[in-house]
């Protein structure tokens, strides 16, 4: 077949021939790639002026829905998927990896997205900020979407997903994509492509396909555009230096290859389960996916004492994987992308064999279960080990494949610097059972790296491992690593989104944000807040309580009640000698509860529960004989897209008799619509 491209709201096939792309397996035709014909700055315009407006009508609760639906369609489909990623080399195991693990993460968004933002079009970051003396002038800073398009040039070893976990936040952000795949497996990433669509999920302009080479779209990118690359450093940084990302300071965000490590602790012994743990952990990072992963262990840095110990364990555990077929009952690792990947590897490990020993594995020979090293782009795992590390290459070249290299360390110092040397990784990991080994260590290289792992046999069950990313964490690294943070929760969403301080009055910045900010008008209409259905209540709804007088017996029956008698409540005289308190002081958590007699309507209404408080804090003592006022104010409200019910947040405030605040906090309720 030959491959499609999805421009403009339409599947178009070149008339020209292209690159012909061929089975891992087998060595057969798969499919044919090329973009000839395609017009690269229409897509941009058509993602700018269709997709761009079609997305931010909606808000992050909808956009993040949309994706879950999208995860459903996408799974219930998910042999299909499988079925084709056998031509890429995959085994089972790999395939679920970049198939389910991809669709996972538009869940994993959809679910973040609803929590953690709000139902608007304008998501706030951080605080309010008082700037002036009165508090008339003020400030709030917000995220809103780019305007322009997300264009995304994934690598060749995840075709699912790597373009699933760049579309996740970049959609729930509200900003088109447009994905270039890498050509070699682009076929598994048209056939998801073509599905996506199919589904009608997603807004007109959402999304756009380019199966083949890129032209002059990077000639036509603006300031409100992005890219996102995955690849190898030396392609990213041409790409990133291209005229137009230059001279619009275009958003590049890159996640590179890398020589990631793992650090074997010094207090780890064979015969431990933390060294029958790290000899795994070497071994599943060499075969997974042949090794052909960005976060793989590519320097297995040891005690210098026990490299023999590390090596014989390591080629034992190799020479028990099954190389072949993943259809062939037994095999754990299949072939590599294709014959080209095979080719660079080998170039790669002839590099290194100049400064490192070979101590498993073979170059030119290789067990292969039903199939043929002749036809398919198999290669035995190789493990090396280097005895002069400082100064190695093995700290510059990567053997993109089943490729990994022992280098030994006197201390932990030493096991530091070498990991630095990698220039920028995207993960280390540190295997021992010794928490101040693990201290030292991952303090110490964490400067250089974008995750680290600390393994041991307490976590050792529920772990995910050395080399797989989450969507909850950030993927990416310093240095040769890219510089770059994709996903990370919401942290990936923001990338995609410009943060601006807009300053003004309360009220004013009230209207912008949709949250009632501090200086704000109140509304006291005389109807209680906790008689309005969520959609009666409004932004500033309020009520300024009546007062309550605190006395000792207040104080001691809290005490008594709570069982918290600590003695700046009970004792006068410990109380004074303490640098914060003039006499015994009223308990924090009981203003709380005496604020909620003051605020609350007793009877059954709207408000249907109470689900937590965020961001109390207690600014002044309160003593027996002060007075209290709370000034309770709807700050937020948060709609529930599938419920009868909304949130709402109030800014709740006491004062006392002087008008200085003494507790403010935000309570947080589930009311009806």
């Amino acid at each position: 077949m030959k491959l499609q491209n999805y421009a403009e709201g339409e599947w178009y096939q070149s008339s020209q021939s292209g690159l012909m792309l061929r089975h891992a397996i087998t060595g057969a035709d798969v499919a044919e790639i090329t973009s000839d014909g395609l017009d690269f700055k229409s897509m941009l315009d058509y993602a700018r002026k269709v997709g761009g407006p079609a997305m931010r009508k909606y808000t992050f609760h909808q956009r993040a829905l949309m994706l879950k639906e999208l995860a459903k369609y996408l799974m219930e489909r998910k042999e299909l998927f499988y079925e084709l990623s056998k031509a890429t080399g995959a085994t089972r195991t790999d395939s679920w990896v970049d198939i389910e693990g991809g669709i996972s993460t538009l869940f994993i968004f959809s679910g973040k997205g609803r929590r953690e933002m709000p139902n608007s079009n304008v998501m706030l970051d951080g605080a309010q900020e008082q700037i002036s003396r009165n508090g008339s002038f003020t400030a709030q800073h917000i995220y809103t979407p780019i305007e322009g398009v997300a264009v995304q040039i994934n690598a060749f070893n995840f075709p699912c997903w790597g373009m699933l976990e760049k579309l996740a936040p970049t959609f729930l952000a509200g900003v088109p994509t447009i994905v270039k795949p890498a050509s070699q497996t682009a076929y598994l990433t048209e056939l998801m492509v073509r599905h996506i669509i199919e589904s009608g999920i997603l807004p007109e302009g959402a999304l756009q396909l380019i199966c083949g080479a890129t032209g002059d779209l990077l000639d036509h990118m603006t300031y409100q555009d992005a890219v996102s690359f995955t690849g190898s450093a030396w392609t990213g940084l041409k790409l990133k230096q291209s005229e137009a990302i230059v001279q619009n300071n275009t958003r590049f965000f890159m996640e590179a290859d890398s020589l990631n490590c793992s650090i074997l602790g010094r207090d780890v012994q064979p015969g431990s389960a933390e060294f029958d743990l790290y000899i795994k952990e070497v071994a599943r990072e060499m075969t997974v996916k042949a090794g052909q992963k960005c976060t793989a262990i590519r320097r297995a840095i040891v005690p210098k004492d026990r490299m023999e110990a590390v090596a014989e364990a390591l080629s034992s555990r190799l020479a028990k994987t099954m190389v072949g077929d993943p259809d062939q009952e037994g095999v754990r690792m299949g072939a590599l992308a294709g014959m080209d990947q095979r080719s660079d590897v080998l170039d790669q490990v002839r590099k290194l064999a100049a400064d490192n020993e070979i101590v498993y594995g073979s170059m030119d020979e290789v067990d292969v279960v039903g199939a043929s090293a002749e036809t398919g782009a198999f290669m035995s795992p190789i493990l090396m080990a280097c005895h002069e590390p400082i100064g190695s290459c093995v700290h510059d070249i990567e053997a993109f494949g089943p490729v990994s290299t022992l280098v030994p360390y006197e201390d932990d110092q030493e096991a530091i610097e070498l990991a630095a040397m990698g220039k920028g990784s995207l993960v280390g990991s540190v295997i021992t059972a010794d928490p101040d080994i693990a201290r030292i260590l991952v303090l110490g290289a964490a400067p250089h790296h974008g995750r680290m792992v600390v393994l041991d046999e307490k976590c050792a069950k529920e772990s995910t491992g050395h080399g797989s990313p989450l969507a909850h964490l950030i993927h990416g690294g310093p240095g040769r690593a890219g510089g770059s943070e994709e996903m990370g929760g919401i942290r990936g969403v923001k990338h995609y989104m410009q943060r601006t301080a807009i300053q003004g009055s309360p009220d004013m910045l009230t209207a912008i944000t949709s949250a009632w900010m501090q200086g704000a008008e109140r509304n006291t209409d005389g109807i209680h807040p906790f008689r309005k259905t969520f959609n009666e209540l409004a932004i500033g709804d309020a009520i300024i309580t009546e007062k309550r007088t605190i006395t000792l017996d207040d104080i001691e029956a809290f005490a008594e009640l709570s069982g918290d008698k600590f003695y700046a409540h009970m004792d006068k005289d410990a109380a004074r000698r303490n640098p914060f308190f003039e006499d015994r002081v009223a308990h924090g958590y009981f203003l709380v509860s005496m604020a909620a007699g003051l605020f609350v309507w007793p009877d059954e209404g709207p408000v249907l529960a109470n689900y937590g408080m965020d961001n109390l804090r207690f600014a002044s003592p309160v003593y027996a004989g002060d007075e209290l006022q709370v000034q309770f104010t709807c700050k937020q409200k948060v709609n529930r897209e599938t419920e009868e019910y909304g949130e709402v947040r109030w800014d709740t405030t006491i004062v006392n008799q002087h008008g200085d605040v003494v507790a403010n906090y935000d309570v947080l309720t589930l009311v009806a619509d």
